[in-house]
Order: structure tokens, then sequence, then C-alpha cells
């Protein structure tokens, strides 16, 4: 008898969680099939560091909305090898210097294409306004 009234008050379908993992999951197979060299993580890392230069391991971690160093220094990692850098982030002038020169290279402008590319593709059933909203909504939570 419970179990009724607790299935007449709860549909999984309705659940945030579940919708927001659906979406993600689209997401993640459409980031694969086109950025099959890095992960989202990796590739927040990438953007932020061509976009904002040389930045230290907890700002970077900050920038890209993860906290956890592991998936920093993996994420670094990939963007040394991607950028073909030999540096060490630990030092910036001469990451920064190496970077700045790299970031003209069409691998960076390449790999930023294919996110928007992969973001196009992921809302591509909404209108642009309702994109739009999403992206607001979703910087609510």
């Amino acid at each position: 008898m419970a179990q009724d009234k607790l299935e007449s008050t709860y549909r999984l379908e309705d659940q945030i969680g579940f919708r927001l993992r659906l979406a993600n999951q689209k997401h993640l197979e459409l980031f694969a099939e086109h950025m099959p060299e890095a992960t989202p993580t990796q590739f927040a890392i990438l953007a932020r560091l061509y976009f904002d230069g040389s930045l230290s391991q907890n700002h970077l971690g900050r920038r890209v909305g993860d906290g956890c160093r592991d998936n920093q220094r993996r994420g670094r990692s990939v963007a040394r090898q991607m950028l073909g850098t030999k540096h060490a982030f630990k030092d910036r002038f001469a990451a920064a210097r190496d970077f700045a020169d790299r970031t003209r290279t069409c691998l960076c402008e390449s790999a930023v294409k294919r996110a928007q590319l992969i973001s196009q593709q992921t809302t591509k059933k909404l209108s642009a306004r309702e994109a739009e909203r999403l992206l607001a909504l979703l910087g609510k939570l």
C-alpha cells in the first residue's frame, strides 16, 4: 500500500538528477566521438590554459570546476602532450612563454571549434533561446 502511494508521487523520469544524467551521457557520447584524444576535464584544462595562460594548480582547478588534483594533473599532462611542451608547469614563466607560442597552432583552435560543435549538437533540439536559458538555469545550480 505504501509502495503504491510512493509510486503515484515519484516518477524517476521526472527527477532532475535522472534527466541531468541522461543529458550528460548524450553529451559525453558526442564528446568522445568528436574529441577522442581528451576527456571533457582534460579539454577544460587545455581550454582554460589556452585562454588564461599559466595558472597555479589550485586556481586552474577552480577555473575548470574540478578540485581533484589527480584530474588536474592528468589534464595538465594531456595538455602538455597535445601542445608538445616539455616544461613542467612549476616553471610558470617558461611554461607561459612556451604555451603562448603554441596557442597560435591549429591544435588548440581546432579543439575549441570541435567543442563548440559538440555543444551545438548537444542542444540541437533546443531553440537558441532555450539553449541560452538552459545554460542560465544550469549556472544557478
